[in-house]
């Protein structure tokens, strides 16, 4: 009886080996383990940056704002607020982070307004690099910023000066995603005409925004049809609204205005419903392009930097294992100037551990090791 029962839970099934179960395996521990998204918002103040996040969320991040008035804007610098949030849906868990950054474009001089983000940007980076680096690298908290949404005025004739900037300097570090705001104060023929000249000065300027991928030749129609119309739509023109208006009998999120109502979630009305889509279905390959294109081009960037100083400490991390002998090729080729100096028989634990806390070398001298030596 026991026999027949283990062969229920083994199959024995001719051509069956059971490693197509292996994505459902992968489904099961991403989402136990749950998900990390930063979602970047800049642009100026009053466009519905706020209104448009927490519409998306269905969330309240901004519950108590102070709004600073004309005087404080005159000499105010930027600031970086950090929200984050835990949504549960369906049994997956999502840690999403909101960066805000209110003061953007709001001074006479908005010369070097961008500067207080990308600093913010690179520092994220920065902080991924080291915690990489370190020896417990099994829950290092990815807080990169993996998308920004850059809110472009409806009032102008296509970007600003500070627009074309400001996108200029972070395109090489985030994905940016551009967003039209308070689209219901457009016509359909003033809006497509908007679109069509923001994405000509873009590529005028080239700006490079993030690129929907292609759908794969194996996916349905009704995906591909959807990928089709988000790549049209871009730059997505938004409206949002967190309050709740009854039209014909239903509780709809909407503005009301004497000539109507204009509803957040309606695909004729503006393009909230697909830049939700898109922000969905694509959120995954946000992330892999973070990884795989902006944060690698930073630490490219980051190691090439001649004279780059590395701890002692982040070197015995990454290399606790030298005692077992001089296996240099398993190593980070940022780490081998550290470690090949130190390629000794008597080398123990003991020498690393007795270090100064602050002690550091330049790794562009061989020999500086020698004075940072305290054993």
């Amino acid at each position: 009886m026991s026999q027949s029962g283990e062969k229920g839970k083994f199959p024995e099934a001719a051509g069956y080996v059971g490693f197509a179960n292996l994505p459902n395996q992968v489904h099961r521990k991403s989402v136990k383990k749950g998900f990390e998204f930063t979602l970047m918002v800049v642009g100026e103040s009053g466009l519905g940056k706020s209104t448009l996040i927490n519409s998306l969320f269905l969330t309240d991040l901004y519950p108590e704002r102070y709004i600073p008035g004309a005087a404080e804007k005159i000499e105010r610098t930027v600031q970086i607020e950090a929200s984050t949030v835990e949504i549960e849906e369906r049994g997956v868990k999502l840690r999403l982070t909101v960066v805000d950054t209110p003061g953007y474009g709001d001074a006479i001089n908005s010369q070097d307004c961008f500067k207080t983000i990308i600093q913010y940007i690179d520092n994220q980076f920065e902080r991924y690099l080291h915690d990489e680096s370190g020896l417990n690298r099994r829950h290092i908290v990815d807080n990169r910023v993996h998308c920004c949404f850059y809110f472009i005025s409806p009032f102008g004739h296509g970007l600003k000066p500070l627009d074309v900037e400001f996108m200029k300097a972070i395109h090489s570090k985030v994905n940016i995603v551009p967003v039209i705001a308070k689209a219901d104060t457009l016509t359909l023929k003033e809006r497509d005409r908007l679109k069509k000249r923001i994405l000509d000065e873009i590529a005028e300027h080239g700006i490079r925004i993030y690129q929907l991928p292609d759908a794969d030749s194996d996916e349905d129609e009704e995906f591909k049809e959807q990928t089709r119309i988000l790549k049209a739509s871009i730059p997505f023109s938004v409206i949002g609204s967190n309050q709740l208006i009854e039209v014909k009998g239903k509780k709809i999120r909407g503005r009301l205005y004497p000539w109507g109502v204009v509803e957040v979630e309606n695909p004729e009305h503006n393009d909230f419903l697909k830049l939700r889509t898109m922000l969905v279905t694509h959120m995954q390959d946000l992330q892999e392009v973070t990884q795989d294109l902006h944060y690698e081009n930073f630490r490219s960037e980051r190691l090439k930097r001649p004279g780059r100083s590395v701890s002692y400490l982040q070197c015995f991390s990454l290399s606790h294992t030298l005692c077992l002998g001089p296996v240099f090729t398993s190593y980070p080729p940022e780490i081998m100037p550290c470690i090949m100096p130190f390629n000794l028989p008597n080398l123990s634990h003991g020498h690393w551990l007795n270090l100064p806390q602050g002690k550091h070398f330049d790794t562009s001298s061989t020999h500086s090791y020698k004075d940072a030596l305290s054993c």
